[in-house]
């Protein structure tokens, strides 16, 4: 029988909450990687906030500054035109999004556990 995904969700929940229970630690959960917080630097701020913040968010706020501000090039849409706040964090005028990446991680301060 197939579960839906709503039903595995509920089934995994309460297999977490009764292990919990069980043994008495918290539950860990997925802490690591693009869902670990971390800390924007002065510059990207501008754009995300000062909140800490998993990675996906930082990601998810620059594109929805991208697109409010129409920073896509309009022929080839996997360039990113920086504006001056942008120029900032990528260092030049324009970059791919494949490396906009690693001009993100350079303004990302992960928190030490």
């Amino acid at each position: 029988m197939v579960q839906s995904r709503e039903t595995r969700g509920k089934n995994e929940t309460a297999a977490a909450e009764k292990k919990v229970k069980a043994t008495g630690k918290p539950a860990g959960g997925a802490r690591g990687g693009i869902t670990a917080p971390v800390t924007p630097s002065a510059e990207l701020a501008e754009i995300v906030g000062n909140n800490e913040l998993p990675r996906s968010q930082v990601l998810s706020k620059v594109w929805d500054y991208i697109k409010k501000h129409k920073l896509q090039d309009a022929k080839d849409g996997r360039q990113i035109n920086a504006d001056e706040k942008l120029a900032k964090i990528f260092g030049k005028k324009s970059v791919s999004m494949f490396e906009m990446n690693k001009h993100l991680s350079a303004h990302l301060t992960a928190k030490k556990p």
